[in-house]
């Protein structure tokens, strides 16, 4: 049979059915729409199944019965994988998934079960693909994906893993430290939300030289959060607060000498402590903004300094004592002494101090002032050195005494 025209030699194309829903509940063949083939199982250009159950197959019409091009585009808007074969179920052309969509062309029209070309179409719906396509923070919910921000917990000197992606990682003991990976190794826009809803302050230390808002690490007191969110080269936070519960949170700055430009991530910290043996200067310069601090030298002093200052010209400056704590308050540029008067009280008590470190003592000098070097004794030290001590016994004078009116009294 000749499926050419007589008059111009062109392919003849059979008048086709453009469109067919097909409920498969059993094996079927189908035929070419044309005259001689009166059947009800006719195939379609467009064709969309709808298999019962699973291992179901539907047989196209004879291969040799068209010409090449003849195409079919078919859908599987059902619930089961269904097998699309060629003529007589004499072999596969393609299995076709829920939701997804093949388009098929004969090649070859030599024999009744032709040669099939297949082009996947993409999916008619995105339900089965949501499953798939349902990665870390995301997870599949009918027929799309959603966000997913699953509960874990992390533990003492743990580290925060890759799988911890988009996670809510919670942390449920007392004061610890739990460390973030590195952030080159996760990559950029890794991220973790983290709750700590222990019972004591936990600390996010940062490893491989990463710094998270531009420290080595972050401290969250009970029933604080924030993302934890890495850029790649490091981490920073968002949403990070302090609770209102425990307002207040601690720095511990190490330092040995030189200039050391605090971050605001830093001066968030309302209580400093600095820490460390000195082998020279130390200048802190702070951001300039209105705060209160409560700082601590808790340094090694070795003969040198610890200054507190905003680094503005003509601002006043602190210079804080080894072994000693002062609470300042910052106006922008100064720094300022916040108790030059103890309202409501008479009495001041001081620590003793010590001849370098006098107890009572002055900001533009630090180790002159008064002291108590022990029991019973009052102190006067001048640039570090004791100059005169005053007991029950009456006043030592370490060296010589000038008196411009003369002295009265007593026997010398």
């Amino acid at each position: 049979m000749s499926y050419n025209s007589p008059f111009t030699g062109n392919v003849i194309q059979p008048v086709d059915v453009s469109y067919r829903g097909i409920s498969l509940t059993a094996d079927t063949q189908l035929e070419w729409p044309i005259n001689g083939n009166a059947t009800d199982n006719f195939a379609a250009r467009i064709m969309q199944v709808t298999p019962s159950a699973g291992s179901l197959s539907l047989a196209m019409p004879p291969g040799n019965q068209v010409s090449v091009g003849q195409d079919a585009l078919i859908l599987n808007s059902g619930a089961y994988t269904f097998t699309v074969k060629t003529n007589a179920f004499a072999g596969t052309i393609v299995s076709i998934a829920p939701g997804q969509a093949k388009y098929i062309y004969l090649t070859n029209t030599a024999t009744t079960a032709g040669v099939w070309g297949v082009i996947a179409f993409g999916v008619g719906t995105s339900s089965p693909d949501a499953n798939t396509l349902a990665g870390l923070g995301l997870v599949a919910s009918g027929a799309t994906l959603n966000q997913s921000h699953p509960l874990s917990g992390i533990s003492a000197g743990s580290t925060f893993s890759a799988s911890q992606r988009a996670q809510t990682v919670v942390w449920s003991s007392g004061s610890g430290t739990v460390y973030l990976p590195s952030a080159a190794v996760v990559g950029d826009n890794w991220f973790t939300l983290f709750k700590n809803n222990g019972t004591g302050t936990v600390t996010v230390s940062t490893t491989g030289g990463n710094f998270i808002d531009g420290v080595s690490s972050v401290n969250f007191a009970p029933n604080e959060s924030a993302f934890l969110i890495s850029t790649g080269l490091g981490y920073v936070t968002v949403g990070y607060g302090q609770s209102t519960l425990f307002g207040f949170t601690a720095l511990v700055k190490p330092v040995t000498s030189g200039i050391y430009n605090l971050t605001t991530q830093e001066i968030s910290n309302t209580i400093q402590q600095y820490t460390g043996s000195l082998s020279g200067n130390v200048t802190a310069v702070y951001p300039q903004v209105v705060n209160l601090y409560v700082i601590s030298n808790q340094t090694t002093a070795n003969g040198y300094t610890l200054t507190i200052t905003t680094g503005a010209i003509g601002g006043a400056s602190v210079a804080i004592p080894a072994g000693n704590q002062v609470t300042l308050i910052c106006d922008g540029v100064n720094f300022l002494n916040a108790n030059t008067i103890q309202a409501g009280s008479t009495i001041i008590s001081l620590l003793n101090g010590s001849a370098a470190a006098p107890s009572l003592s002055f900001a533009s000098e630090s180790s002159t002032g008064i002291y108590r070097p022990s029991a019973g004794q009052f102190g006067l030290s001048i640039l570090g050195v004791n100059e005169a001590i005053l007991d029950s016994t009456g006043l030592t004078v370490n060296g010589t005494g000038t008196f411009t009116s003369g002295i009265s009294g007593g026997t010398f």
